[in-house]
C-alpha cells in the first residue's frame, strides 16, 4: 500500500489524484493527509469525499509533523504555483518522491534547488504534463520516432486561448507573476515541454517579443479607469464585453473557472477571488506572445500565443529533413460559434504523397491525457509503450527556465540563454 498526502487541496488535486486513489487505485494506493492554508478547503475536500473525513489536516508549516505522523511514501504538489518549490524541496529534504503540479516551480532559480536537491535526496521528482498523453500528441511522437520525418528542424507552433479561458486567468491570482511566473510559466510551459519531448531536444536560447493587449487598465475595452471592480457585482457589466459575451445580465458564469467550477462554498474560500476586474492596474503580465527558441540538437522553434482568441486550439506544423507533420486542433467546441472538423495529423513525406490519419480518441481530461497519466503515476509507466512519457526533474526546470526566458527577453530585449538562467546544468541524458 503506497501511503499520499497531498499539499494543496485544489479542485485539481481532488479531481486530478484523490478520486482516482478512491476508487480505481483504491486497493494499492490510499491518501494519508490533506495540506492547505485555507481549513475550507479541508472541509469541502470531505464533503465532496466522505471516505477521507477521518484524514488529519495541516498547514503550510506543518509540513515535517504531517510526515513524522503520517509517514507518506509520495507527496502531491497540487497548491498555488509559487508555493511548489518549498513543498518539492521539503519532501526531498525527507527523502520522498514528489508528484507535481505544473509548472514545477515559478523560477528558474527555484528549478536550480529542486535539482540540486534531487541530487542528494532518496526522493524522485516527476511533473504532471499530461498533455504529452493526449492520443494526438503521442501519435506524433511516435511518427517522430519511426523517423517519419527525419531530423526535426523547425516548429511552428502558435496557440490560442478564447475570452472565456484566457479572460479566467486575469480574474484571479494567476495575474501576478510573483503568483504565477506569469503566463509565458504557468500556461506555456506546458507547451514548451511538448516541443522539447516531440523534438528529443533541450532549448538553449530564447528571445521573444510580448504586450498586454486585451487586459489590464489600458485594455482598449475597459469601460472605465476605476480599480476593484468584481464581476458579480460591477455596475458596469452590462457594457463589459468579457463579461456579454459569456453571461447575461443576471448570470454569474463569469465568476466560476475552470478550476473551481460549482464546488460547494469555494466562492469562500481565502485569498481566492475568481471574479476580480480584468481591468485592473495591478495587471502587468503580458497577454501576448512571439518566441524564438534555439535547440541543442540544431531544431528552432516559432511560437505565439494569444490569450484573448475567438475561438480554443493550436495550429501546429513540425518539419524535418524527411517530411513535415501538421495538425490543428479545435479546443472547447461548445465555445466554438462555427462547425469545426475532427482533428487529424497530416503528413507530408519529403517525396510523397499527402497521408490523412485519423487518431482514436479517448474520454477524460486534456483530450484523454489525464487517464493515461494517473495510470503511470499509479501503476508504473505502460510496459508496451516502449518509450519514456513521464516527465522528471529537468523536463520541468527546462520547461520553467524557457518560460522565464520568455518573459525575460521581452523586458529586457535580448536573447536569454537556458544556462544562464538554470545556473547549472542537469545530468545529461539520452534523447528520446
Amino acid at each position: 500500500m503506497k501511503k499520499y498526502a497531498i499539499c494543496g487541496v485544489s479542485n485539481r488535486a481532488m479531481g486530478m489524484f484523490l478520486k482516482p486513489m478512491l476508487t480505481t487505485f483504491r486497493g494499492n494506493h490510499k491518501p494519508v493527509a490533506l495540506l492547505d492554508s485555507d481549513p475550507l478547503r479541508h472541509r469541502v475536500c470531505k464533503q465532496l469525499y466522505p471516505e477521507c473525513a477521518d484524514l488529519p489536516e495541516y498547514g503550510p508549516d506543518d509540513f515535517d509533523r504531517m510526515v513524522e505522523e503520517t509517514k507518506p511514501d509520495v507527496v502531491i504538489v497540487a497548491s498555488r504555483d509559487d508555493t511548489h518549490a518549498g513543498y518539492i524541496l521539503k519532501a526531498l529534504e525527507h527523502g520522498l518522491d514528489v508528484f507535481t503540479e505544473k509548472p514545477m516551480a515559478t523560477t528558474a532559480e527555484d528549478c536550480r534547488r529542486i535539482l540540486e536537491a534531487e541530487k542528494a535526496s532518496k526522493g524522485k521528482v516527476t511533473v504532471t504534463f499530461n498533455y504529452r498523453y493526449n492520443p494526438i500528441h503521442t501519435r506524433i511522437k511516435e511518427m517522430i520516432l519511426e523517423g517519419k520525418i527525419g531530423r526535426v528542424i523547425s516548429v511552428d507552433l502558435n496557440w490560442y486561448i478564447d475570452t472565456y479561458h484566457g479572460a479566467s486567468y486575469f480574474k484571479r491570482w494567476n495575474r501576478m507573476r510573483e503568483f504565477s511566473g506569469g503566463l509565458s510559466i504557468h500556461k506555456s510551459s506546458h507547451h514548451f515541454d511538448l516541443v522539447n519531448w516531440w523534438t528529443g531536444q533541450r532549448p538553449v536560447e530564447v528571445f521573444a517579443y510580448g504586450a498586454l493587449n486585451f487586459f489590464g487598465p489600458e485594455g482598449e475595452l475597459n469601460p472605465s479607469r476605476r480599480d476593484g471592480r468584481h464581476c458579480t457585482t460591477c455596475d458596469e457589466r452590462s457594457v463589459c464585453a468579457y463579461y456579454r459575451r459569456w453571461a447575461t445580465r443576471t448570470d454569474d458564469v463569469s465568476a466560476k473557472d475552470d478550476h473551481i467550477g460549482a464546488l460547494p462554498l469555494a466562492g469562500k474560500y481565502t485569498g481566492y477571488s475568481p471574479d476580480m476586474c480584468i481591468y485592473d492596474s495591478e495587471i502587468k503580465i503580458e497577454d501576448t506572445y512571439a518566441v524564438t527558441v534555439r535547440y541543442d540538437g540544431g531544431a528552432m522553434l516559432s511560437y505565439s500565443v494569444l490569450f484573448s482568441a475567438p475561438f480554443e486550439g493550436y495550429r501546429l506544423a513540425i518539419n524535418g529533413t524527411k517530411g513535415r507533420i501538421e495538425t490543428q486542433e479545435y479546443h472547447e467546441l461548445s465555445r466554438i460559434p462555427f462547425p469545426v472538423p475532427e482533428q487529424t495529423i497530416d503528413y507530408f513525406p519529403m517525396f510523397g504523397s499527402k497521408e490523412t490519419i485519423h487518431v482514436v480518441r479517448r474520454p477524460g481530461g486534456h483530450g484523454g491525457g489525464d487517464p493515461a497519466l494517473i495510470e503511470d503515476l499509479f501503476l508504473g509507466p505502460d510496459p508496451v509503450r516502449g518509450y519514456p512519457m513521464l516527465s522528471g526533474s529537468a523536463d520541468g526546470a527546462y520547461a520553467v527556465a524557457t518560460g522565464e526566458a520568455v518573459w525575460r527577453s521581452v523586458m529586457e530585449g535580448r536573447p536569454l540563454r537556458i544556462a544562464e538562467l538554470l545556473g547549472i546544468m542537469p545530468e545529461p541524458q539520452p534523447q528520446r
